[in-house]
């Protein structure tokens, strides 16, 4: 990942996730959120100094859904908060 910034699913994947069967649906999910940790890190350089607020929840279409995420700059860190398969 960039410099620190990471992303987890929150509170967990077997929350997030739970008995979801479509791994490609999930990997793409994955695949974008890489995306993301990339463009917040570029965006919040040094997000564990970072003063204002945390972005509010953002949601991302993907083939075959969508999903929830929060940027939390002073964590370096996007949180996976919810996904959405069609």
């Amino acid at each position: 990942m960039a410099d620190g910034w990471r992303w987890e699913y929150d509170p967990s994947a077997e929350h997030v996730i739970g008995d979801l069967d479509d791994l490609a649906f999930v990997a793409r999910v994955e695949t974008r959120t890489e995306e993301v940790v990339r463009a917040a890190a570029a965006l919040y350089l040094d997000g564990v100094s970072y003063q204002g607020a945390s972005p509010s929840l953002r949601s991302e279409v993907v083939v075959g859904g969508m999903f929830v995420y929060q940027i939390v700059p002073r964590h370096q860190c996007v949180y996976v908060l919810q996904i959405t398969v069609l």
